[in-house]
């Protein structure tokens, strides 16, 4: 469910007009919504209830400080992948013991930052990068909180770019070497072993592979036990998949994921997170773009759009399926023709989408994108030396622009001209 309908024939973001927001802002632009942000995390939240747990809320989907405060209100913590996550987190006001640090790259100035701006666990991918933090720690005379992801070669079914949990991945270490792992860890004076990770992939819309990794998570739990270690958290990832369109068969619901964790790992006794990301911004944000020209070519039409790959990359880098729909409802009955739909960018790959069935459009016409909520702006850039996407939150009536869109001189001033030119 979403907070972006149609009222009376044009598109609404809760109670905003889709239109008076372009209107003001101009486009193309994304726009996120208060409601359907919150209503997502409380679901993750209710669905362990009764559980020790905390919700880590993946940031690497959407990071914006206004999206990190409105669900840090509602008690999330932050999974980062990086420094500047860690310090997005902490401006919006995340305190440090909520912020899990995951990533297979850490590099010693994170690790520093990190544990001297205070962090809730890092989770550990490798031998070196255990090595690596064990010496910072020791420096800053702290014992860092660790958790191993272990890699249970699980294959999560989705697409190879977006699976982290099987054997060939780069991802965390074979969980056959857990134990030796753990016991290495154990012997490093400056970390502090408190449970174990793993996260197996992204847009999963199966439960099956989740049930298979925990069931081993579950099993490995009992053997550190066995061998002394401490395991009193267990860090589940995310990876719940959304539906990107209303055709598709619709991914579990996260009721339905909280009762397999139960099943799975609630006997363990352990203090459980999960790492959402996808599930609650997907849905929550939309990609508004003008058409600026409907072309013919010699077998097709095409809507060229003022929206590119530059602001939403997924279409090219996945083959990803986003539904589009016209910000003017189309009347009912109207006869639809197939367009492919593309951005300016002088790239054959700058295609969103091939003979998708559309109303018929024209110059100036708005769409808009569903479910780009997550992995849309915060993987955007400014190729072609097009500006940067704004992004716009609404809250009921109100909206506000949480990103501006960079002027070109902006853009330009930041380049830096050597002396011999």
């Amino acid at each position: 469910m979403d907070h972006f309908l149609y009222r009376g024939g044009t598109l609404y973001a809760e109670d905003v007009p889709v239109a008076e927001i372009a209107a003001s802002v101009g486009t193309p632009f994304y726009v996120y919504s208060t409601a359907t942000l919150e209503r997502h995390f409380r679901l993750f939240d209710e669905a362990l209830e009764g559980m020790d747990h905390l919700v880590c809320y993946a940031m690497k989907a959407a990071s914006n400080q206004a999206i990190l405060k409105t669900l840090a209100a509602l008690g999330a913590g932050m999974d980062v992948v990086s420094g500047g996550e860690y310090m997005r987190a902490r401006a919006a006001g995340v305190p440090g013991e909520k912020i899990v640090f995951s990533g297979v790259g850490k590099t010693k100035d994170e690790m520093r930052l990190a544990l001297e701006g205070g962090i809730r666990q890092f989770n550990i991918e490798s031998e070196p990068e255990m090595i690596a933090l064990n010496a910072v720690a020791l420096e800053l005379g702290l014992r860092a909180p660790i958790t191993v992801r272990v890699n249970p070669d699980v294959d999560a079914k989705t697409h190879a770019k977006i699976a982290t949990g099987k054997s060939e991945n780069k991802f965390g270490i074979p969980i056959a070497r857990a134990r030796a792992v753990y016991a290495e860890a154990a012997a490093l004076p400056g970390l502090e072993v408190i449970g174990i990770d793993v996260h197996i992939g992204s847009q999963l819309t199966n439960l099956a592979p989740f049930a298979q990794a925990y069931a081993k998570v579950a099993e490995l739990t009992e053997v550190l036990r066995a061998d002394g270690h401490d395991i009193r958290r267990l860090d589940l990832g995310g990876g719940l998949g959304i539906p990107y369109t209303r055709s598709n068969t619709a991914p579990p619901l996260p009721t339905e994921y909280g009762a397999m964790i139960r099943e799975t790992v609630g006997h363990l006794g352990c203090e459980i997170e999960i790492e959402p990301g996808r599930l609650i911004a997907g849905n929550a944000g939309l990609l508004v773009s003008e058409v600026i020209y409907v072309k013919s070519g010699e077998d097709r039409d095409f809507l060229i759009l003022d929206a590119a790959m530059n602001d939403l990359i997924r279409p090219a880098m996945y083959d990803a399926w986003h539904d589009i729909i016209p910000v003017i409802e189309p009347q009912a009955g109207t006869a639809q023709q197939p367009y492919d739909i593309v951005g300016p960018i002088c790239e054959s790959g700058d295609t969103f989408a091939r003979a998708r069935m559309m109303p018929p459009l024209a110059a100036g016409d708005l769409v808009a994108f569903r479910s780009a909520g997550a992995y849309g702006a915060v993987m955007a850039s400014e190729y072609n030396t097009r500006p940067l996407t704004p992004e716009v939150l609404v809250h009921g009536h109100q909206f506000a622009v949480i990103r501006t869109r960079p002027t070109f001189d902006e853009m330009i001033n930041r380049d830096t001209i050597p002396e011999w030119l």
